[in-house]
């Protein structure tokens, strides 16, 4: 066993100690390569991430949007497989200790067999999965399975969500809740949006009552002014779009990892500022 969640559970411990969010970032396996997407992954967290997600790229993503689609497209087109994204859970925990997540859509661990993903993911050094469209109500065979290998099952909410809902996705998932800022895909917007200060409320309302799970935001933050504006109000604040718009804007990819790297120690400040 990994014994991760624990590791995922402390990270936002100290972050509430320090009266500030948690900042978590996200990048895809494989982009631009197997070998690159660790070093960036491993820089972000250098620059001041306290979690990442590793993307487990897809042909057809449904809450990404086309900077993330664009990064998928060119890591498939590299050959990366679900032994290169398990990789590179690995070698990212171990060189920073870091809890390290895998998002992923449904069908590649239904495939691959969700008991059989869950222990290679422990194996890894994971904390645990984001399924975004793992309905809560089918879940029970991949959360029995993550239980059993000390991993994370993290659910995502939306504005859209109703308050029974969110009651029954809270009392499921494990580790955090993914707060969608706003309904629609991953991409930089020039705001947060305002449903999200109230997704957040409802959201832990109902976590109060189900073990006091972190409510993290996530669709949107790109810069420390938007990072602080979250951070007034969430647990976490989560940015995917930013970083892997950094990489594929770089003239290079030593640029690219410089950047992400800068990306996130502005993010971290952000996150210490509040709004």
């Amino acid at each position: 066993m990994s014994g991760n969640i624990s590791l995922l559970e402390r990270t936002f411990a100290t972050a509430k100690a320090e009266n500030r969010a948690a900042l978590i970032g996200y990048l895809p396996a494989g982009f631009p390569t197997v070998a690159d997407g660790v070093s960036a992954a491993v820089a972000i967290i250098e620059g001041g991430c306290d979690i990442v997600e590793i993307g487990l790229p897809h042909s057809d993503p449904v809450l990404d949007g086309p900077v993330i689609q664009t990064a998928d497209d060119i890591a498939l087109r590299g050959g990366v497989k679900i032994v290169d994204v398990l990789d590179t859970v690995r070698q990212v925990h171990t060189t920073t200790g870091a809890p390290v997540l895998i998002m992923t859509y449904w069908n590649p661990v239904d495939r691959y067999g969700p008991e059989r993903f869950a222990a290679d993911l422990a194996e890894a050094g994971g904390a645990g999965c984001i399924l975004p469209d793992l309905p809560v109500q089918e879940s029970e065979v991949w959360r029995k399975a993550a239980e059993r290998c000390d991993l994370a099952t993290v659910f995502v909410v939306a504005p859209s969500s109703r308050d029974e809902r969110l009651a029954t996705i809270t009392a499921a998932g494990s580790g955090f809740v993914y707060a969608a800022s706003l309904m629609g895909v991953t991409g930089t917007r020039e705001s947060v949006g305002t449903q999200a200060a109230d997704l957040v409320r409802r959201t832990r309302a109902t976590a109060a009552a189900c073990r006091g799970l972190p409510v993290c935001v996530g669709l949107g933050v790109s810069n420390a002014e938007q990072a602080a504006e979250v951070a007034g109000f969430a647990d976490g604040v989560i940015v995917g779009s930013a970083f892997v718009k950094r990489m594929l804007d770089a003239p290079d990819t030593g640029s690219g990892i410089s950047g992400v790297r800068a990306l996130a120690a502005e993010l971290a400040e952000g996150v210490r500022k509040r709004g």
